[in-house]
C-alpha cells in the first residue's frame, strides 16, 4: 500500500513537471491573434502583412523608388522590397571589401528575405584561452573590388567558422517580443537546458540595451541595428546605422569607417580617400537601412506545410516528448500595439502587436556542442554558444546547422550535444517509425 502511495506520488509529480518541460510560454494578452503566414511560395504573391502601406511595384523607368524618409513605417513595402533587391555598385559604395552587392542575393530562397546557401567567413585566435579577433577583425569577406585587398587569414588564426545565412521572414514580429516574454521564456527552462539571453546596443537609440535575438549569436535586438551592420558588414557600405566600434547614429564619426582589409601583406586602411576607396563616407544616409529593415518588418511568418503530411502530424507531440520544444520554443505573443521598443525608437504597430507566432526558437544562446569558438558582443562565456535555430520556414531549406554544413536533419540531430544531449538521446530512444515521424514534422515547418 506504501508502495502504490509512493507510486501516486512520483506520477502527480511527473504530471505537474511535464508541462513544464514542454511549456511554450507567450506573453499574456487578450485578444491575441495568429500572424500573417505566408506559403514559402516563389509564385504567390502574400509576402506583405499590413504594416505600412503596400504602394505599387516599382517601374524605374518611370520614378525611382523613394526610401522612408519619414522614418520607419512612412516608405511603402513596394519601394522598400526594390530597395532591399537593389544590387550595389563601387559608385554606390560596395566594398572595398564585401561579401555580395544586394541583400536578396543572400536572402532570396525561397521567397525575397528568406534564407539563401552563401556563408560568411569569421576567424580568430584563442592562443591566450580568449577568443581575440584576427587583424583587422574577425569577419573575413569573400570579395573586394580591388585584387590588393582580397583579404586571408594565417595559420595563427586557429579558431576559423562559416556561418550560413539566416531568413529575415517573419522578423518583425521578432522584434515586438518584449524583452520580459523571452526572459520568463528562458526562465522557465529546467535548469540544465536554459538558454542565456545577451543585452546589446540598440544603435538607433543611443546604445540603449535590448536583449539580442538577431544573428547567430543573437549579436542585434532591432531590424535597423541588424541592417546598418549588414550594409556595412555584408557590402561595404558605410551608413550612420553601421555601428562602427560601439558607435550609436548620434556619434558626430558614425557611419564614416570602412571596414580594414586584412590583406596577405598586412592589414590596410581603405577608408575614403585611400586609392580604394573612392566614394565619401557616410555612404548612405540612413535611409536604405530603414527601408531594408520595414521591408523585412513587413514580411508574412514562415507558414506550416499544407495540407500537412500524416507523419508529420504523428511526429507533432514526439517533437515535445523528447524535449525538442524546450529550446525551439513553439509559441510566442507579440508586445501590444502602441508598447515603445527598441529604446523607444520604435512603437509597436498594429500590424505586428499582439499577434501570435511560432518560431520554434527561443532566441537565446545554447552551448549544444557545436560551438565555433567566436566572440562577438556576448562576451567570452558565449564563445560556444550559438542562438537556436528558428525552425519556422526550414522545409525551404537543405543546408542545416549554422555552418549549413549537414543535409539532413536526423544527422543535425546527431550533432546535439552538451546542453541538447537529453533531447537527443531521447531522440534516439524512439522507434525507428517514431524517428521518421518527428524528422517528418520538422520538414513540415
Amino acid at each position: 500500500m506504501k508502495l502504490v502511495k509512493i507510486l501516486a506520488v512520483v506520477l502527480f509529480a511527473t504530471a505537474v513537471a511535464l508541462p513544464m518541460w514542454m511549456a511554450t510560454p507567450v506573453e499574456g494578452q487578450t485578444g491575441a491573434q495568429e500572424a500573417l503566414t505566408t506559403d514559402m511560395d516563389a509564385k504567390t504573391d502574400d509576402l506583405f502583412n499590413n504594416f505600412g502601406a503596400r504602394g505599387t511595384p516599382v517601374d524605374e523607368c518611370v520614378a525611382e523608388p523613394e526610401p522612408p524618409l519619414n522614418g520607419r513605417g512612412s516608405g511603402t513595402f513596394e519601394e522598400n522590397l526594390f530597395i532591399f533587391a537593389e544590387r550595389e555598385t563601387i559608385e554606390d559604395g560596395l566594398g572595398p571589401t564585401y561579401n555580395d552587392v544586394g541583400c536578396s542575393e543572400c536572402h532570396q530562397f525561397v521567397d525575397v528575405g528568406a534564407f539563401a546557401q552563401q556563408m560568411e567567413f569569421r576567424a580568430g585566435s584563442d592562443a591566450s584561452g580568449q577568443f581575440v579577433d584576427a587583424p583587422g577583425g574577425q569577419l573575413i569577406h569573400a570579395r573586394a573590388t580591388d585584387s590588393d585587398i582580397v583579404e586571408h587569414t594565417n595559420t595563427g588564426q586557429n579558431v576559423k567558422a562559416f556561418r550560413v545565412v539566416l531568413s529575415t521572414l517573419g522578423d518583425g514580429f521578432v522584434e515586438c517580443i518584449a524583452n520580459a516574454t523571452l526572459q520568463n521564456n528562458v526562465a522557465a527552462q529546467p535548469a540544465a537546458q536554459r538558454g542565456t539571453l545577451t543585452n546589446v546596443p540598440v544603435v538607433e537609440a543611443n546604445n540603449a540595451l535590448r536583449v539580442g535575438r538577431f544573428g547567430w549569436k543573437a549579436q542585434h535586438a532591432s531590424l535597423v541595428s541588424f541592417s546598418g551592420d549588414a550594409y556595412l558588414n555584408e557590402m561595404g557600405i558605410t551608413n550612420k546605422f553601421d555601428g562602427f566600434g560601439g558607435r550609436s547614429s548620434s556619434a558626430a564619426d558614425a557611419g564614416t569607417h570602412e571596414n580594414p582589409a586584412s590583406t596577405a601583406e598586412g592589414v590596410k586602411d581603405v577608408t575614403f580617400p585611400s586609392p580604394f576607396d573612392p566614394v565619401e563616407d557616410p555612404e548612405d544616409d540612413g535611409n536604405d537601412v530603414i527601408a531594408f529593415a520595414d521591408f523585412m518588418a513587413a514580411t508574412r511568418a514562415p507558414g506550416r506545410q499544407n495540407p500537412i503530411p500524416a507523419a508529420a502530424v504523428r511526429g507533432d507531440p514526439l517533437f515535445s516528448q523528447v524535449g525538442c520544444a524546450v529550446c525551439h520554443t513553439r509559441t510566442f505573443t507579440t508586445a501590444a500595439t502602441n508598447t515603445l521598443i527598441n529604446g523607444g525608437a520604435f512603437r509597436v504597430p498594429a500590424a505586428l502587436g499582439n499577434k501570435i507566432i511560432h518560431p520554434f526558437s527561443d532566441f537565446a544562446l545554447h552551448n549544444i556542442g557545436t560551438g565555433d569558438g567566436i566572440v562577438q558582443n556576448g562576451g567570452q562565456a558565449t564563445a560556444n554558444q550559438i542562438r537556436t535555430s528558428a525552425l519556422w520556414g526550414i522545409r525551404a531549406r537543405n543546408r542545416f546547422m549554422h555552418e549549413g554544413l549537414n543535409i539532413t536533419i536526423t544527422d543535425s540531430i546527431q550533432l546535439h550535444a552538451g546542453q541538447a544531449t537529453a533531447a537527443r538521446n531521447a531522440f534516439n530512444a524512439l522507434t525507428a517509425q517514431q524517428r521518421s515521424d518527428l524528422v517528418a514534422f520538422v520538414l513540415s515547418l
